[in-house]
């Protein structure tokens, strides 16, 4: 019995629930009115229109005015349909609750990236996606897009998606600050919520902000992993699947479709996928435009008319291209010097040379100098300086160093500081305190601009030499914004500068824009490691003095590969140089010197007031000959001092350049080739003499014994000039050393016209190869002021020192160079030795 009353209470309770579902039914059809002219149809068809409206291809500018509306699918209800719309755009995203392993969020995240590429400007969106739960498979259907370049090959391991992940923050601290156009959008579309840490760093990009300028795409989130709380996330619509396969949109709290926080009340049947022959469509057109649009060449770095600029308030250039847009960098106030890194390889060089070429096609010589030091091993700067097969020069160019010597490039530090305290003193002057304030007056005053390349070579060590560059640089660097000097350092390391200890942030404080190159991250901040992963022809610049999160990246074009527009160029603005402009002085490390190619050998005319006896080029700015005057004062002998055979080069050299300053026969030589490796030179020399018309006898040791004798004891009534040239003075030393019945030896005779010669006209130039036998043969150095002009080769700065009385004397012998001492004039410089052509040394040992 209990059981037959359960079973007829439940029939009953069944058929009272039939009976009041049928009734709501009937009253729901009796209150909803017609289709044609009720109010639900009427939104419906609103919405419908509406939504068609919306999604409808935009302008670009409408494309970047706000959110981007969306459709994802069609909404239904039971008066119809309408499309249903999301805003997506840097700063909204999306979220599905399911991942990409369902069909149809595979379709709608596929129909996702092509409706958003197909309505943004070409090169506006950039596309990465996450597939680890498909191995890419997701994706294959738009693989006509990857072939495009507008999407980037699928990311399928742990690697990969970190890997995808770094390059989307940095591009989201680029885009905030990002100061021209607008920033590129990045489209990360992630097929299924990553793991750990990288869902957090996923998460993350969504709070970025609109600046960020990133949109995220992701399904599966939040994860279903039992016990798994997932971070949560910004400004992102939420869509629900359910087991029918119709979505649900909105149901985070206080979304803006929904008052109550319930969502939009109506399922959508979400869109399918793209056609396919749409898909190719799209990706041949966006394939063209994108390569069209990606085109960055050398030409575009340059203005439309060149020289038409004013640099009083600054320089600026373009240096490459961030999306669309391009980046300006600027020599101002604000950002008055750059420093520069990247590993070998990172196309720093080619930076560079952009900058560069970039300022001088902007602004005319009058308006810019350009100081150019490179201490590598190359030739980064030789294109700015005329060759043997093209004479044209880059007009603006004062000093160009290749392969400098680090004395060059104190020489040229030095030369900015004498220019930086001519215009302070123009600027006292005129009472203003800047270059731009000052008035021109017909005058110009051009900014400068010194690019050192692979700086840390000049101060390496911590010699007088890179102290004095320090102190330099330091000054500069200080002072060079107010009076237009602006310093560009380059290098591909910036540890282990030992002269530059106590003295980096007073110095690179005043570099506060940096350009980090693929392997650059020594010039950013040691948190900032964005320049790790850069790729060839592309940098990071940043304004905040490398500090994290000011980060822009740029592409920039290959100088090199533009070689037809770059010579071009070269020319035009070579022929737009003032009648009267000279080129540059240019100093190459590796060449040899000749004294038949120097200018103020080629000028030397007979009947000079005092003769010069040539031995060099000064490694100076300018590239001065170096010389000595032979006058009357006592010591004015030239004694060449080192093993190297290019003593005898300089013999040579010194010998005929003061022959070309007599007139034929008003000078006699008595030239005595004293040592085998000399025979040869001194026999050219003997020849050179003769053809000049100059009377010459040639001496052995025992001829330049009686000569001297000869010489020692000669009064006032002499011929008017006599030189005495001795190749290998050593080789005599053994002869000069015998004393005669009157025991008075060749030495004493030697030293005899070292003292009186110069009153009677008398000089002595010759070549020693030991600095010892040098001071032997002179009595020793309390006698060393009898010979005041010394060039020293390959001796050591410790001997030569001790020799001159300089214990702090810092010169380090290396080939093809040379130390001039003048004793009377207190001048110790480094010079390049002459070297006679078809002598020159095949290494220092020589």
């Amino acid at each position: 019995m209990g059981l037959s009353a359960t079973f007829g209470r439940a029939v009953a309770a069944h058929r009272q629930a039939r009976a009041h579902l049928d009734a709501a039914r009937r009253a729901l059809a009796a209150l909803r009115p017609p289709p044609d002219t009720g109010e639900a149809a009427d939104t419906v068809d609103r919405l419908r229109r509406v939504g068609e409206a919306v999604t409808a291809e935009p302008e670009p500018a409408r494309f970047f005015a706000g959110p981007l509306p969306v459709r994802l699918g069609w909404a239904d209800t039971v008066d119809g349909d309408f499309p249903a719309v999301v805003p997506l755009s840097g700063g909204t995203h999306l979220a599905i609750d399911t991942d990409a392993r369902h069909p149809a969020v595979a379709a709608l995240l596929r129909s996702l990236v092509v409706r958003l590429l197909a309505a943004a400007p070409p090169g506006s969106v950039r596309v990465s996606a996450l597939d680890s739960a498909a191995l890419g498979a997701t994706f294959l259907p738009l693989r006509s897009l990857v072939d495009a370049g507008v999407l980037q090959p699928p990311a399928t391991t742990d690697a990969e998606i970190a890997e995808q992940l770094d390059a989307a923050e940095r591009h989201a601290r680029a885009a905030q600050h990002h100061s021209t156009g607008t920033p590129e959008l990045l489209l990360l579309v992630a097929a299924s919520a990553p793991e750990g840490r990288d869902l957090h760093r996923l998460a993350a990009l969504t709070h970025a902000g609109p600046t960020a300028a990133i949109c995220v795409l992701v399904a599966g989130h939040p994860p279903r992993a039992a016990g798994l709380t997932p971070p949560p996330l910004g400004a992102t619509t939420a869509v629900r699947l359910d087991p029918q396969g119709y979505a649900w949109i909105g149901d985070p709290p206080g979304h803006p479709y929904s008052s109550d926080g319930s969502g939009l009340s109506a399922p959508v049947r979400l869109d399918a996928d793209p056609p396919p022959h749409l898909v190719a469509a799209l990706a041949d057109r966006l394939g063209e435009l994108h390569r069209r649009e990606s085109e960055f060449g050398f030409p575009d770095l340059l203005p439309a008319q060149p020289w038409a600029e004013s640099s009083g308030n600054g320089l600026r250039a373009i240096v490459g291209r961030t999306g669309r847009d391009p980046v300006i960098c600027a020599f101002d106030d604000q950002t008055p010097h750059w420093l520069i890194g990247g590993r070998t390889g990172s196309g720093k060089t080619v930076f560079l040379l952009n900058v560069l070429y970039g300022l001088a096609a902007r602004y005319s010589p009058d308006e810019l100098s350009l100081y150019l030091l490179d201490f590598k091993e190359g030739v980064s700067f030789s294109e700015f300086v005329p060759t043997g097969h093209d004479p044209s020069w880059i007009p603006h160019a004062r000093a160009v160093g290749i392969e400098s010597d680090r004395e060059y490039g104190v020489a040229v530090l030095r030369e900015l500081r004498r220019e930086l305290n001519r215009r302070a003193s123009a600027l006292k002057r005129h009472g203003v305190t800047k270059l731009a304030d000052l008035p021109r007056d017909g005058k110009p005053v051009p900014r400068i601009v010194a690019v050192i390349d692979e700086f840390h070579v000049l101060f390496a060590g911590n010699d007088a030499v890179a102290r004095e560059a320090v102190a330099l640089l330091e000054e500069l660097a200080r002072k060079g914004r107010s009076y237009g000097i602006h310093l560009v350092l380059a290098s591909q390391s910036m540890t282990g500068i030992e002269a530059l200890y106590g003295k980096t942030d007073s110095i690179f404080g005043q570099f506060p824009l940096r350009v980090a190159l693929p392997g650059g991250n020594g010039v950013l901040d040691k948190l900032n490691e964005a320049a790790g992963a850069l790729p060839i022809g592309s940098a990071i610049i940043n304004l905040s003095a490398g500090i994290g999160g000011a980060n822009t990246v740029i592409q920039f074009p290959d100088a090199h590969a533009s070689a037809a527009e770059v010579a071009a160029l070269r020319h035009e603005l070579w022929q737009a140089r003032r009648p009267a402009s000279r080129p540059p002085a240019v100093f190459k490390g590796y060449e040899s010197a000749h004294v038949d190619d120097d200018p103020t050998y080629r000028g030397l005319v007979a009947g000079g007031r005092r003769p010069l006896a040539l031995v060099g080029r000064t490694v100076d700015v300018d590239l001065t000959s170096a010389l000595f005057p032979l006058d009357a004062t006592p010591g004015r002998h030239l004694a060449i001092v080192g093993t190297s055979p290019v003593g005898a080069s300089v013999l040579h050299a010194a010998t005929v350049s003061l022959a070309r300053q007599h007139p034929p026969g008003s000078a006699r030589f008595l030239v005595a080739p004293l040592v085998a490796v000399a025979d040869e030179l001194a026999e050219s020399t003997i020849d050179e003499l003769t053809g000049s018309g100059h009377p010459v006898t040639r001496l052995d040791a025992a001829g330049l014994r009686d000569e001297l004798r000869k010489l020692a004891g000669q009064s006032t009534d002499g011929p008017a000039r006599t030189f005495v040239v001795g190749f290998g003075m050593d080789g005599a030393s053994g002869a000069l050393a015998v004393r005669d019945e009157n025991f008075r030896s060749g030495l004493d005779d030697l030293q005899a016209v070292l003292r009186q010669g110069p009153a009677h006209g008398v000089h002595l130039l010759g070549w020693w190869r030991g600095l010892r036998r040098l001071s032997d043969d002179i009595g020793g150095s309390s006698n060393r002021d009898d010979v005041a002009c010394l060039v020293a080769l390959n001796v050591t700065g410790g001997e030569l020192g001790m020799y001159l009385g300089q214990h702090d004397l810092a010169y380090t012998p290396r080939a093809n160079r040379a130390l001039l001492v003048d004793r009377h004039d207190q001048r110790t410089r480094l010079i390049v030795p002459f070297v006679s052509r078809g002598y020159e040394p095949d290494d220092e040992g020589d």
